[in-house]
């Protein structure tokens, strides 16, 4: 995981802007194609055994270490779309390193697809890489796609897809951060979790000057097959429709709907653990839902010691997303990592997906080279071998979200022992502003120990309102904390939940 974190931080530095250097249009496989034929073919592989397809081991593309595979580049010159007037430019991936599972990519121009067949020619090699030069693949590792989102004549990528079914995605000005996937499997279960991959790309020529690329995919696992299609629209907040459709090969009871990975190391809430001179280190600082009656739940992530898993419950929810709140550099203190221009991503529903629960999953881990968050929508009915499922769903890649407002947004959360009793947490919450009453009313609850005081008060250096309770835990190991507050008896702001463990 370490390792693939790392190259995806040598990848989006690569802006490419030239004309591709293909094979002879008679070699490439062809085959007319829409969205029927390919929900077609994923049954027909669902009816299949799953046969993974790998480099072998004694191929040098499956030796390289993550020094050799930077140093092989991409030659400007196989920019795919680059001398057309298209909003969108391709750049295949090399395979190798991480990346063996072999991924195919095809072009479909007026309804015909067009396979790009891997060759090494588009790639330059450090003098010291012949033999993965003249390796064999059957396909590249994924793709990159360029487009103006940040300046009108600079070609900044803003979407890629590569390894298993991981796809990530920027807004304006947004730098890489947290990953979305095509499918979840029994994530942090003790039976191991599987990992399905994206086998199998068809990208669509769009229209010159069209705002919105299609992409389609096959996803594989021996659990299931899958049928994608992406409709992204790159901008402010780029949106990526995702309308997916799958054929389970047996009964799967452990999955995730839209799940999102990402990294929290630690921040004001709880670093003792680490000698680091930056104020916090993560991609995303919380866990966003809005429910289905309309409350906006805002849990802040933690790095626990031990595995922690949390689900909320609900019958419909409106959406949920992992959050990057703090957008300062002084919120960091990093100059090279630049955390906060980490993107959010806000998962919206479209289409009743049923009960079930958004389950939060939070990894120990001691560096932030791993990704330990994994946020995902769990329904409350399994996927039945021999049937067909389509949930569709949003993501949006920003800033800041439309969804989260700008009054009553938890923008900070620290804690740390009361300066009067050393048996009482403090926990401080700071709400944004403006608008705010000056009627709020605090109710905190805890599953254990008790809630001993609270204080609300405004900030005059910010405007914002500062909300601090009181928790003394007793002999508690563990407890769930709640912060609600209100005005003229009605619910104002966030709900604040947390876990607190000893």
């Amino acid at each position: 995981m370490n390792a693939f974190r790392i190259v995806y931080s040598v990848l989006i530095l690569t802006c490419l802007s030239v004309t591709p250097c293909l094979q002879a249009e008679e070699d490439r496989p062809t085959h007319a194609f829409n969205r029927q034929w390919l929900e077609d073919h994923a049954k027909t592989l669902a009816s299949k055994p799953f046969v993974e397809q790998k480099i072998e081991a004694d191929n040098p593309l499956s030796q390289l270490n993550y020094d050799d595979y930077k140093k092989i580049q991409f030659q400007r010159a196989a920019t795919i779309w680059a001398k057309e007037d298209r909003q969108f430019r391709l750049i295949p991936m090399h395979p190798g390193f991480l990346f063996k599972t072999p991924v195919k990519l095809n072009l479909v121009v007026g309804g015909i697809s067009r396979r790009i067949l891997y060759t090494s020619e588009i790639f330059n090699y450090d003098k010291d890489l012949d033999a993965a030069k003249q390796s064999k693949a059957s396909g590249y590792s994924g793709f990159q796609v360029t487009t103006p989102i940040n300046n009108s004549d600079v070609w900044d990528e803003f979407m890629v897809f590569q390894g298993g079914s991981y796809f990530r995605a920027v807004g304006k000005h947004n730098w890489y951060g947290l990953s979305a996937r095509g499918l979840a499997i029994n994530t942090a279960r003790p039976s191991g979790e599987e990992f399905p991959v994206f086998t199998e790309f068809w990208i669509e020529r769009t229209k010159e000057r069209s705002p919105t690329l299609v992409i389609h995919a096959i996803m594989e696992s021996k659990s299931l097959t899958g049928a994608f299609t992406f409709k992204a629209t790159p901008g402010d907040n780029t949106v990526v429709e995702v309308n997916s459709r799958f054929y389970p090969r047996r009964s799967i009871e452990v999955f995730g709907i839209a799940p999102l990975t990402s990294m929290f190391l630690f921040n004001a809430m709880d670093r003792q653990r680490f000698d680091d001179f930056r104020p916090a280190v993560h991609d995303s600082d919380g866990l966003f839902i809005i429910s289905s009656n309309g409350e906006k739940i805002w849990r802040p992530l933690i790095n626990p010691k031990k595995l922690q898993v949390s689900a909320f419950s609900d019958t419909a929810p409106s959406g949920f997303g992992l959050l990057q709140r703090h957008r300062q550099f002084h919120d960091f203190q990093d100059m090279e990592a630049n955390y906060e221009k980490r993107a959010s991503a806000w998962v919206e529903p479209i289409g009743d997906w049923g009960p079930g629960h958004v389950e939060l999953i939070e990894i120990p881990t001691n560096a932030e080279i791993h990704d330990n968050i994994v946020a995902f929508w769990q329904p409350k009915a399994p996927l039945r071998k021999g049937q067909e499922y389509s949930f569709q769903y949003k993501i949006f890649w920003g800033m800041q979200v439309a969804t989260e407002g700008q009054s009553g947004r938890i923008v900070a959360s620290a804690s740390g022992r009361s300066l009067s009793d050393e048996k009482v947490r403090e926990f401080v919450l700071d709400y944004s502003g403006p608008d705010i009453p000056n009627n709020l009313l605090v109710n905190a609850s805890t599953s254990a120990g008790n809630m001993v005081g609270s204080v609300v008060k405004i900030l005059p250096q910010s405007g914002q309102c500062r909300v601090v309770v009181k928790f003394a835990p007793g002999d508690a190991n563990m407890a769930e904390l709640r912060v609600g507050l209100t005005s003229n008896n009605k619910p104002w702001g966030e709900t604040w939940l947390y876990r607190w463990t000893r």
